[in-house]
């Protein structure tokens, strides 16, 4: 007898869907698994001979042939543990089928028990997509199944259990409401809230720097990407650990993207449900390409796609490699990476605020107050030349900084993230408003072929902005650079129109950083 039950392969955000064809007939006992596996999946067949057997069934002393389709997709990892052994069970007339489509994901231990995977939810949009309609899932990724709403998805502990269902859902007395043994009710009530940003503290903690302070609320708002240069212990690194704390939660659409690519990825903890904050990723720099960008043996997202409408902070921007730093000018760019391999091409959606933080030299004493830089200008320039022009040109908020005085540390008057927020959000809403037709949301998208109808300048603001580009010798991007801020810092004053002061502003926020402008920011 042959059956075919549906697994998923996770290549990319959506995965491919995968057929377990299982296969018995006489012959001399054993299983042979084809169609691309890698040595866990064909591990597998000890797997489920001994989890059979440890959950009361038999195994067949026939010839076993599980063949994993599309055979020219390579298959990775222990999901496919629970759906070969299902149809084992299946083909040797243990456990009957349901007529009903049917996924199955989960890895087996010797026992029986199944163990949670990774890109359950990916796996479910898929199957949703192709007509599937019962799902079974290890009962921790049960929340993040469910989170679409759709379909019937049971959560699954062991495999006797599984195959328990199956008898039911044959005869037809498993109602997916009331069967409290492998369905969850009130699943939201139930959620562990993953909040990306906790442990971030508080905006209140930035003591003084109200520039700092106005320029990251521009950012959060509009969500430019912004650079922070200054002396070790200016607040730098402080400042963007408590940007995330006034970012707007994210939309239902976005909260599905950013917890897929967290589940392919196997960072979304157990029992968790939607992420709904945006993520905020650090990486060290010592990190590798394929850490930042992401591929690896197993092609998974890297740093700039699980910061996918969030934040990706790169302390000590100047410290990571050269070829690294230049490889984010695309995702910047466009919103995507495209990680290309030998017969494969993967796209992972990367659309995130970033945030560099930079030493003015290579000693940090550039700019200190009664500090001694002892950098020549060759080294001086050698250290900005790793950021390289054509990545700080898609800078759009550049920040100089200094210690804050002793009197402005002791401070307690300080604006809350909370107080701020309620500023940000309402800018964010007027952005989501305004490019509801369009395919994206905030004023950083703004595509060149719109921007001039978009931010509409009046003439004494066109001459202002004209001048500046023309004395500090900025490119058509930084032009544009400026009309997008200034667009913002108009929502955020909830004016309709670009008033002369927003034009000065942005052009503030945008002048360091480009020629030698930053050696004299004292």
């Amino acid at each position: 007898m042959l059956s075919v039950i549906s697994s998923h392969a996770p290549l990319g955000i959506d995965g491919v869907l995968i057929q377990v064809e299982v296969d018995i007939r006489r012959g001399l006992p054993g299983v042979d698994i084809v169609g691309l596996p890698d040595n866990a999946v064909r591990e597998a067949r000890e797997r489920v001979r001994v989890a059979i057997r440890n959950s009361g069934f038999r195994f067949p002393a026939d010839r076993i042939t599980v063949n994993l389709a599309p055979a020219g997709i390579h298959k990775e990892g222990a999901a496919y543990d629970l759906s070969i052994a299902l149809g084992i069970l299946i083909s040797s007339g243990q456990v009957p089928l349901s007529n009903e489509r049917l996924m199955v994901l989960g890895e087996v231990s010797l026992t029986g028990a199944v163990r949670p995977v990774n890109g359950v939810l990916s796996a479910v949009g898929s199957g949703l997509q192709n007509g599937t309609d019962l799902f079974l899932v290890p009962r921790e990724n049960l929340l993040e199944a469910n989170a679409l709403k759709r379909g019937r998805v049971f959560g699954i502990s062991s495999l006797r259990q599984a195959a328990a269902l199956l008898k039911d859902l044959s005869s037809g007395n498993c109602d997916n409401t009331n069967h409290n043994a492998f369905s969850l009710d009130s699943l939201d009530s139930k959620a562990i809230d993953f909040n990306p940003q906790k442990g971030l503290g508080d905006f209140a903690d930035i003591k003084g720097h109200w520039l700092l302070k106005r320029a990251l609320e521009i950012a959060a708002a509009g969500r430019h990407n912004v650079l922070l240069f200054g002396p070790p212990g200016s607040g730098k690194t402080m400042a963007a650990r408590r940007l995330p704390t006034i970012l707007p939660p994210l939309t239902w659409e976005e909260s599905l993207t950013v917890t897929r690519l967290h589940s392919i990825a196997g960072l979304l903890p157990e029992g968790t449900g939607i992420i709904h904050q945006p993520p905020f990723r650090m990486p060290h720099h010592s990190a590798s390409s394929e850490g930042i960008i992401g591929g690896g043996k197993i092609t998974k997202p890297g740093e700039v796609s699980l910061a996918h409408e969030g934040i990706l902070f790169l302390d000590e921007a100047a410290e990571f490699k050269a070829s690294l730093l230049q490889s984010l000018r695309e995702p910047v760019e466009d919103g995507r990476v495209t990680i290309a391999r030998a017969g494969l091409s993967v796209d992972f959606p990367a659309s995130f605020q970033l945030i560099l933080a930079v030493n003015p030299c290579p000693c940090g004493n550039l700019g200190r107050p009664k500090g001694v830089c002892i950098c020549s200008t060759t080294e001086v320039y050698r250290y900005w030349k790793k950021l390289g022009g054509a990545l700080l040109d898609r800078i759009d908020i550049r920040i100089p900084l200094k210690p804050v005085e002793a009197e402005q540390m002791s401070r307690e008057d300080e604006e809350t993230s909370a107080s701020v927020l309620k500023r940000v959000q309402r800018a964010v809403s007027l952005q989501r408003e305004r490019f509801r037709k369009n395919n994206f949301s905030r004023n950083c998208k703004i595509s060149p072929g719109i921007l001039n109808g978009i931010c509409r300048l009046d003439s004494i603001s066109s001459g202002l902005l004209k001048r500046a580009v023309e004395k500090l010798s900025l490119s058509s991007r930084a032009y544009h650079s400026i009309l997008k801020i200034a667009r913002t810092i108009a929502d955020l004053d909830e004016s309709e129109s670009i008033k002369k002061d927003h034009v000065l502003e942005a052009i503030q926020h945008r002048r360091y950083g480009d020629g030698d402008v930053f050696w004299n920011y004292n």
